[in-house]
C-alpha cells in the first residue's frame, strides 16, 4: 500500500482530544491522530503493511472506538476503511458534514447493545410434553426405527424449539424497544432467531440489562439470550455519505472474509 494512504477509524466532533496513548491497528500498533474537517474530525492513522482482519487488529480497531465513545459520541467506521490520502477523507467528510453532525447528536449519551437469541436446547422435554403431534411422531419412531424417521423427528424438534424461542423473543421485544431509542435487525446468524441491535440511552442501560436478564430467566426453557455491549454504534450510522470512498475497501473486505 502507498505511504500516502490513511486508515480511517471514526468521525468525531472537532476540538476533542484522543484517549491517552491511543493506538490503532498494525504491529507495532499505529499512532492515531485527528484530521480536522471544519466542525468535525476524522480519526486516522497510517496504513500498516499487510492489512488483514487478524484478531489483534479487529480488537485494536474496536477497543479504540470504545475508548473514543466513552466520553463523547463517535461515528465508527468498519474495519478496513482505507482512503487514498488525507484529501480524499477531508473531502468526503466535508461533503456529508450535516449528516455527520446530525448523527453525532443522535448518538450522544447512547450506546449500541447487541442481542442474540437461540432456541434453548434444554427445553426439548417440555416441548414434547406440550406438543401432541411431536409425541405421536416420537412414539412412531420408537416403534419403527428408521433413518428417515429419525430425520423427521430431529427436524420436528428443531422446528418446535425455534417456534418457541421466536415467540418468547417477539413477546419481549416491545419491552426492550421501549427502553431504546432505536432498534435494527442485523444479518441472519445461523442458529439464531434474533440478531438485533438497540440504541440504548446511558440512563437506561441498567434497566435494559435487567429486562434482558428477566426475560432470560422467565423463558429459560425456551430461549437463550446473549447480550453484548456497550459497542460502537455501527448499526445506527447513516449509510449514505457516512464513509469516505476507499480504493482498498474491497481488498480489506476480502481479507476479513479470509481471516
Amino acid at each position: 500500500m502507498g505511504t500516502s494512504q490513511v486508515y480511517v477509524y471514526a468521525i468525531v466532533h472537532a476540538g476533542r482530544s484522543l484517549p491517552p496513548e491511543a493506538r490503532g491497528v498494525g504491529r507495532p500498533p499505529a499512532s492515531v491522530r485527528l484530521l480536522p474537517v471544519g466542525e468535525l474530525a476524522a480519526v486516522v492513522s497510517d496504513v500498516p503493511e499487510d492489512l488483514r482482519a487478524r484478531r489483534r487488529d479487529l480488537m485494536a480497531h474496536q477497543d479504540l472506538l470504545i475508548r473514543l465513545g466513552a466520553d463523547a459520541p463517535v461515528l465508527p467506521m468498519r474495519f478496513g476503511m482505507v482512503a487514498e490520502d488525507t484529501r480524499t477523507v477531508t473531502e468526503a467528510v466535508a461533503a456529508a458534514a450535516a449528516t455527520h453532525l446530525a448523527a453525532l447528536e443522535r448518538l450522544r449519551d447512547r450506546t449500541e447493545m447487541n442481542l442474540k437469541a437461540t432456541p434453548a436446547q434444554s427445553g426439548i422435554e417440555s416441548l414434547v410434553r406440550a406438543d401432541a403431534d411431536l409425541r405421536r411422531l416420537l412414539t412412531d419412531v420408537r416403534r419403527r426405527p428408521s433413518y428417515e424417521g429419525n430425520v423427521r423427528l430431529g427436524q420436528a424438534v428443531a422446528d418446535g424449539l425455534t417456534r418457541r424461542a421466536t415467540r418468547a423473543v417477539e413477546e419481549a421485544l416491545p419491552r426492550l424497544t421501549a427502553l431504546a431509542d432505536g432498534f435494527v435487525r442485523g444479518p441472519e446468524v445461523p442458529g439464531c432467531v434474533l440478531n438485533g441491535s438497540f440504541l440504548v440511552p446511558a440512563a437506561a442501560s441498567e434497566r435494559f440489562r435487567a429486562e434482558v436478564e428477566r426475560t432470560a430467566a422467565a423463558h429459560a426453557d425456551q430461549v437463550e439470550l446473549r447480550l453484548t455491549g456497550p459497542l460502537p454504534c455501527y448499526s445506527f450510522v447513516p449509510q449514505d455519505g457516512a464513509e469516505p470512498p476507499p480504493p482498498a475497501r474491497a481488498q480489506a473486505e476480502r481479507a476479513m472474509a479470509g481471516g
